[in-house]
């Protein structure tokens, strides 16, 4: 089984593909109950602007191909953690687990009051504890924060 840190760099990874396609860098992963990658997905800001989400697309795509009781087994990926947008969007897809490395907080330190990255101080266990089904969240992880925010640099 593939470890947390092994699939939150791959969020990184894919972050930093979105942005050398002209894209906001952020990233996201679902992995199935073992671990396998089943996809990603980088943020379409170049196309569909502000809700254009890595964690959104991801989610949309999901519930589009996988049972709900299939996602209730599966993990969504992301370096930054999801806004309220991108919770309940994993809540109504029927993911069952999320892990982030770096806090929204933190996220909004870095972008400022860039209009691009309008942040909300809304954490996503607040979100995802108003639901009528368990997520389970994990994070952040402290060890990843420096390797997460160099994935920004220049950018924001």
């Amino acid at each position: 089984m593939t470890d947390d840190i092994t699939l939150l760099r791959e969020s990184i990874r894919v972050g930093v593909q979105a942005r050398e396609e002209g894209n906001h860098p952020f990233g996201a992963v679902l992995a199935d109950a073992d671990g396998k990658v089943l996809m990603t997905m980088g943020n379409a800001y170049s196309t569909d602007k502000g809700p254009g989400h890595a964690e959104t697309n991801l989610a949309r795509e999901a519930a589009k191909i996988y049972d709900a009781d299939f996602l209730e087994n599966c993990t969504l990926y992301s370096a930054f953690e999801p806004c309220s947008m991108c919770s309940g969007t994993i809540y109504w897809a029927g993911i069952g687990r999320l892990v982030f490395g770096v806090t929204e907080q933190r996220l909004a330190e870095l972008t400022g009051d860039n209009p691009e990255n309008l942040t909300m101080s809304l954490p996503c266990r607040e979100v995802l504890a108003a639901g009528q089904r368990q997520v389970k969240v994990v994070g952040p992880f402290p060890e990843l924060e420096d390797e997460i925010l160099h994935s920004h640099k220049g950018f924001w």
